[in-house]
């Protein structure tokens, strides 16, 4: 339906080019040939968005709710519509299955839907003032210009987290998608525009990423700042947007720990951990990617999920039967390679995987791999894999694994599986996380507050508290 020449930069309602007349390419992951190329843009390009984004949020703000929610609602419709074309297009430029982009497309849908009936509930507060003729009240009001900088393993998920959520509140944006996915955040903006949006109201650019988000960030239009990205990049945003004092919601990526205690149903649990990891090639900031099995359980629970894993079949999304994609790029690639190595010269056994397979000369492929009896020394224990690499380990009591799995600076989600009410609510309880999925590892919905504590970042994004991030609170005292 859509392709890289109907896009370019979105700035003042119309696609474009950059004003340098630079491009950057965009590769298959799965062929390494290039798909198309995208604008590169120039600071004047940023300027001029940065412009119409300040135009945009004049006009608006002042839309009422039920309008504002009908756009918002047309918006989900529209992408409702055109699932099958766009998911062809995110499974392309990410790798992940036809299946995948199509569920991530109606949970994007979801989070448009979902905004169209909060901006209707954006309620004040009315407190009892100490003298009869005083009033005091508390209105919520956008807070202004978004830079909103996402990532590439959800490209049309994380985008409209943001997207919708600051057009909900009343807020204009400038989003800036990831170079690896650009279309796919495209194809949102084209919905929006489609949709009827006021010109101004959505604007994108493509290009460098750290010279984009510096530019944006520095501007005195921008008055908030949400990313979803690294830990190295999310405390460089920060300091940057410290420096204007700008509000800021970040989602940093995490290390979640599973928890598979003795009284578990263990073969449950193996195959619901298999599925939910290797999803998007285990390129899920919510993965379970340590996996601290009960010593009594551990066997069964090794095996059960190295026979889970061994079902699944590698390729390009186009190709039958296919479930596992390729990493995005090289650098996912690499590190994969390098976390199985490390792990295995610090003793784990290798149970499953551990190599590109054979038969695919070209893309970022990389078998599922299972690491058994890892130790908390290895590499793949400490450092976020964000990849197809799966480690076991074994643990003997509650508080010791509780102390290591919170043993970490990441904190965004954690897992839990027993039979028993009084562990989950223990173990729930316990876990320095945001998310916990009880016996069940499907968080995320738009409905929910998505985020997570100590480096995993700040703010929520999605349920009732996600429209709070775009708002600023303003009191005020009537003498009657």
């Amino acid at each position: 339906m859509y392709g890289y020449d109907d896009f370019g930069l979105y700035i003042g309602g119309a696609w474009g080019p950059s004003g340098g007349g630079r491009v950057k390419e965009v590769f298959d992951p799965a062929t390494e040939e290039v798909l198309g190329t995208v604008p590169d843009a120039t600071p004047e390009d940023l300027d001029r968005a940065l412009a119409s984004a300040e135009r945009g949020f004049s006009v608006w703000r002042r839309v009422q709710p039920w309008e504002r929610a009908a756009k918002l609602r047309k918006v989900a419709d529209l992408i409702r519509e055109r699932i099958e074309p766009y998911s062809k297009i995110m499974s392309a430029e990410s790798g992940k299955p036809l299946a995948e982009s199509r569920g991530e497309w109606g949970a994007t849908a979801d989070q448009f839907e979902w905004y169209a009936e909060e901006t209707k509930r954006i309620y004040g507060q009315l407190i009892e003032g100490r003298e009869p003729d005083v009033r005091l009240s508390v209105i919520y009001q956008p807070v202004g210009v978004v830079a909103a900088l996402s990532a590439w393993n959800f490209p049309a998920l994380l985008p409209a987290r943001k997207v919708a959520a600051a057009l909900g509140a009343g807020c204009s944006v400038v989003l800036k998608p990831a170079g690896e996915t650009p279309a796919t955040a495209m194809a949102i903006v084209q919905a929006c525009a489609d949709a009827g949006l006021p010109e101004g109201a959505v604007n994108l650019v493509t290009g460098n990423s750290s010279k984009i988000s510096e530019h944006l960030i520095r501007s005195p239009i921008v008055r908030k700042v949400s990313l979803t990205g690294s830990v190295p990049v999310g405390k460089q945003i920060l300091k940057l947007a410290a420096e204007g004092v700008k509000k800021v919601s970040m989602e940093l990526g995490g290390h979640a720990p599973v928890l598979v205690f003795d009284d578990a149903d263990v073969r449950q649990a193996a195959e619901t951990s298999a599925a939910t990891k290797f999803r998007n090639c285990g390129q899920v900031c919510i993965s379970p990617s340590r996996f601290f099995v009960h010593e009594r359980v551990y066997d069964e629970f090794a095996d059960s999920f190295v026979a889970a894993v061994k079902k699944l079949k590698l390729g390009r999304f186009d190709q039958d039967g296919v479930n596992l994609g390729p990493l995005a790029n090289q650098r996912g690639l690499d590190n994969a390679k390098a976390l199985v190595e490390d792990a295995v010269d610090k003793g784990a056994e290798l149970l499953a995987g551990g190599q590109q397979p054979a038969g695919f000369n070209r893309g970022y492929f990389f078998e599922p791999t299972v690491l058994g009896r890892t130790p908390d020394e290895a590499r793949v224990m400490i450092d976020e894999p964000f990849g197809p690499v799966a480690p076991l380990t074994t643990f003997s009591d509650f508080d010791e694994v509780i102390s290591r799995a919170n043993g970490v600076p990441f904190g965004l989600a954690g897992y839990v599986f027993t039979k028993s009410l009084r562990m989950a609510a223990q173990a729930s309880e316990a876990l320095e996380v945001g998310m916990v999925g009880v016996n069940d590892m499907m968080l995320a919905a738009a409905e929910i507050p998505f985020g997570g504590v100590k480096e995993s970042g700040m703010g929520r994004e999605g349920g009732s508290l996600g429209i709070k991030d775009y708002l600023e609170p303003k009191y005020v005292k009537t003498r009657l």
